[in-house]
């Protein structure tokens, strides 16, 4: 689960992350009263108005702006909000704007000079070990030092015995080429940004940038964060952070009954049960010409109301040409899914596309005898190749 920059702050503050004084509104109003309020607190009317979306390249959007006065911020807030903003990370249409986070300044004078910072900590899957990867060279354009000067980027893994080390933080501030009173601040900030990221289950925290600024001090200027959605039921406070209006409505209305659903953008709809033979049967389906338009897992308790859900919502992508229902009745039995899809004809209505039903398994006989008796146009196959032959010829 994504969480908004505001909330990860919120969640970094607790465990003693130094993030800048900001404040979530929600119109231009509150937008004002919160710079007044910043200005009060800080001193300085100086402010950063920024667009709260799961997504990055905010800045290359125009969804992050610095308001010099509290003129400013009421002209930027009244663009920004309900704006739909595009970035390199969103899809064309972009994702519509309801809430900003109006920040402090962290571009104040001091006697040394600013720098920006990337710093992430994630799971390197081949080594099963969290790392922190990191570089001197932070901003909008981290993915060109990647790409142009990939030796400009460390990591760091850490040892799940024994944690984040001492002479790890002290490695980390040195190749980020700090010394003085940011190498210590660095030096103390790396262990709590790591603790944050374990103890709250999360599989991604990404600051981009991480900032030093003129008097030394390191402060989250940006924060991505996203939360292991099977250790939700630990983060109660968590779980109540989600934003169903940045998440695809066919997957919010596929997690209230249990499905596992992601869209694609392809042609043919699939229902299976189990996610190696999901990954399979997309395979099949782009061997025959197709494009898979979703992956759909009914897992292993399917019952026929489910199934029609299932089918309601792979029905409501207007992409979709076809649909390959594939089921090995293992601990599912395949009877049930069949009454799922001939429910789903009677309850629906119409249905306009062919469907190709495939089932093995577990009462496989009875569950073909409950199609045949339908009366329903429904295609079916026995073996994977006579189901991936039947979506060719449909698509043709």
């Amino acid at each position: 689960m994504n969480v908004h920059e505001y909330q990860g702050k919120s969640l970094l503050k607790k465990y003693g992350v130094p993030v800048p004084q900001g404040i979530m509104v929600e119109s231009v109003e509150d937008a004002i009263a919160a710079a007044k309020k910043i200005k009060e607190t800080t001193g300085n009317e100086v402010c950063a108005v920024k667009a709260q979306i799961h997504a990055g390249g905010r800045g290359k959007g125009g969804g992050v702006k610095i308001a010099k006065n509290i003129e400013e911020v009421k002209t930027f807030a009244s663009a920004i909000l309900g704006m739909q903003l595009i970035t390199p990370q969103t899809s064309a249409e972009g994702k519509k704007v309801r809430k900003l986070l109006i920040e402090q300044n962290i571009y104040y004078p001091g006697p040394g000079e600013p720098s920006e910072i990337y710093m992430s900590v994630l799971l390197n899957r081949a080594t099963s070990r969290n790392m922190i990867m990191y570089s001197p060279r932070g901003g909008m354009n981290i993915e060109e030092v990647a790409e142009e000067t990939p030796e400009e980027i460390f990591t760091e893994e850490i040892d799940p015995k024994t944690g984040i080390q001492p002479y790890q933080c002290r490695r980390i501030a040195f190749n980020l080429g700090l010394s003085g009173a940011a190498f210590k601040n660095m030096v103390k900030f790396i262990p709590t940004l790591y603790n944050a990221y374990v103890k709250n289950d999360a599989t991604l925290l990404e600051i981009n940038p991480l900032f030093k600024a003129a008097d030394d001090r390191i402060l989250v200027a940006d924060c991505k964060m996203s939360i292991d959605s099977n250790a939700l039921y630990r983060h109660p406070e968590i779980l109540e952070m989600r934003d169903l209006h940045e998440e695809d409505p066919m997957e919010v209305e596929a997690g209230k009954y249990d499905l596992n659903y992601v869209k694609l953008d392809g042609n043919v709809g699939c229902m299976v049960n189990g996610a190696g033979l999901a990954m399979a049967t997309m395979d099949i389906i782009k061997l025959s010409g197709g494009d898979p338009a979703n992956f759909l897992d009914v897992g292993g308790s399917a019952n026929a109301k489910r199934v029609e859900e299932a089918f309601r919502i792979i029905l409501k992508d207007p992409n979709v040409k076809a649909i390959l229902v594939n089921i090995f009745g293992g601990i599912v039995r395949c009877d049930r899914v069949a009454q799922g899809i001939v429910d789903a004809y009677k309850n629906i209505g119409e249905i306009n596309i062919p469907i190709i039903v495939r089932l093995q398994g577990t009462n496989a006989e009875e569950a073909k005898k409950i199609i045949d008796e339908s009366g329903l146009q429904v295609k079916s196959a026995i073996l994977l190749k006579e189901a991936a032959q039947l979506v060719t010829e449909v698509l043709q």
